[in-house]
């Protein structure tokens, strides 16, 4: 006698999972261009790598007490495997139920993050649907009202400090489900398919009395620049290209070292273009994606919310092959100021970095906080504070390239003045509290007053000031230690990257606080 009977029946029972929603609904999911639940996992992950966990949970439908009907849950979990690495997959099914969950849904939610939090292995979400605990219609089946708790997320929270967490919005993505999208790490909307809202149209209709789309509520071009997702994208297996490529900077979890790759870049190259990238007149901008791409290993950029806080440039890259952050200010965004968006930015990259143990190397070219009355009326300074002091509190190797300017408190907090100064300056930097221009007639502005020729006053003490602005006299008082031919940037920093990547396995771990989406 043997158990062969159950396991026909288990078989038979995965095979109906694996019919989602059913036919019409696939159907009627895919006319709208999107890849189903399980089409959706096996492109993301390697071939063949799939574990899922709690295929046969659903609805199940007897009649004398054999199975006539099943209905899958509409969240597909398991473990699969990215370049080799093991993951976490928690991917809504839209085609069940239009994505709203339902008990066993929650479950296999928790069971995925508590998968990741305790296997301490990264957690990939494809988010289509609200994710929450279905609509108001189920009251009526419980007969009473509930206290909402968000389920999990005791582990998403702790997650966020021990292991890479990355968010797809797949579709029309609201309440629960956004909040499962924003807390992440990374996040990738695709145009043409995702929204992402709070609540979606029907009900702010009803609450605000605003009558919108859900493009035009929570499209790609809301969030392009909300800060609520990182990068947007043009297909699906464009945002599982993204995911991948995210993961393979960063470490499976806290208490490992971030993946070293070989490469043909060889880290004594030099490029004869950076000797005339940065302009000799301070006033004309210049694009600062291009000095990267000259510096960093070649193709090794993964840049992060390009169109938010632009006057600041985020991401990835790599140097000999290691993994670092880089923050750079682009001159042609806001002259590459800080902004509250760019401040918000700054925190938030910083706090990644420091979590899973990536130095971050700064290319300052940074005039400083923005000024103005909207600057005020929106608090920048408090974000321009808490941008500083997330540099300040990083303990993760930090190295500064000085491009050109280096002013006020903005300036100032882009490395940690107080600790050992491994900076590297341009021939063509620029600092002090202020800008000349504007910073003489603040100084000097009684005598100005007071003078019967305030122009030629004015014109004598900038060219006297002028000779003070060289980066060689600051160089002669020891106020920058080294000024480099800009050629030699990356030999410098392949080099400072060798030394940074063998303090790291000292901080690996906890950081001292839990990194907050």
């Amino acid at each position: 006698m043997t158990w062969q009977p159950e396991i026909d029946e288990l078989y038979r029972r995965q095979k109906l999972s694996h019919q989602m929603g059913g036919e019409e609904s696939v159907e009627r999911h895919q006319s709208r261009g999107k890849l189903t639940v399980r089409e959706r996992v096996s492109r993301l992950l390697d071939e063949d790598t799939f574990h899922e966990t709690g295929a046969i949970a659903g609805a199940a439908k007897y009649e004398d007490g054999e199975l006539k009907d099943f209905q899958p849950t509409n969240v597909v979990i398991g473990r699969g495997k990215i370049d080799n690495r093991k993951v976490v997959v928690c991917a809504d099914d839209f085609t069940v139920r239009g994505g709203a969950g339902d008990q066993a849904s929650m479950e296999k939610q928790v069971y995925s993050e508590l998968m990741a939090h305790d296997l301490q292995i990264p957690i990939i979400r494809l988010v289509d649907g609200t994710g929450g605990g279905g609509s108001v219609s189920s009251l009526d089946d419980l007969g009473y009202a509930y206290i909402p708790v968000n389920p999990a997320w005791n582990h998403v929270v702790n997650n966020m400090g021990r292991v890479p967490v990355v968010a797809a919005c797949l579709g029309s993505v609201a309440g629960l489900g956004a909040a499962r999208v924003a807390a992440s790490h990374f996040s990738v909307m695709v145009e043409g398919i995702s929204q992402l809202f709070i609540a979606g149209p029907l009900i702010v209709k009803h609450g605000m009395g605003q009558d919108l789309s859900k493009e035009e509520l929570g499209g790609v071009e809301v969030h392009r620049s909300s800060g609520a997702i990182d990068n947007v994208v043009k297909t699906e297996d464009e945002a599982f290209e993204q995911i991948r490529r995210f993961l393979s900077y960063l470490p499976t979890n806290v208490w490992q070292l971030p993946p070293v790759m070989k490469t043909d870049d060889s880290p004594t190259r030099k490029e004869e273009e950076l000797i005339s990238v940065i302009p000799r007149s301070r006033r004309t901008p210049y694009k600062i994606r291009p000095i990267l791409e000259k510096i960093f290993d070649s193709e090794s950029i993964f840049e992060m919310g390009r169109d938010y806080g632009g006057e600041t440039v985020v991401g990835f890259a790599r140097l000999n092959g290691h993994p670092v952050g880089f923050l750079a200010n682009d001159p042609l965004v806001g002259g590459g100021g800080l902004s509250v968006k760019a401040c918000d930015k700054i925190e938030r990259f910083v706090d990644l970095c420091q979590t899973f143990h990536l130095p971050i190397v700064n290319f300052v070219d940074q005039p400083g906080l923005t000024i103005g009355l909207a600057s005020e009326k929106n608090g920048l300074i408090r974000h321009g504070v808490r941008a500083i002091s997330a540099i300040y509190q990083a303990s993760v190797p930090m190295i500064e390239i000085i491009l050109r300017r280096v002013y006020g408190v903005g300036g100032a907090g882009m490395i940690n003045g107080h600790g050992l100064h491994l900076r590297y300056a341009w021939p063509s930097g620029d600092w002090g509290s202020l800008p000349l221009e504007g910073g003489i007639q603040v100084a000097y502005r009684r005598k100005l007053e007071s003078s019967d020729n305030p122009q030629a006053l004015l014109e004598k003490l900038a060219a006297q000031f002028e000779s003070y602005r060289s980066p060689f006299k600051t160089a002669e008082a020891f106020g920058i230690e080294e000024i480099i031919d800009p050629r030699d940037t990356r030999p410098l920093l392949c080099e400072w990257i060798e030394d940074a990547y063998s303090l790291l396995p000292q901080l690996l771990g906890l950081s001292n606080h839990t990194m907050r989406p």
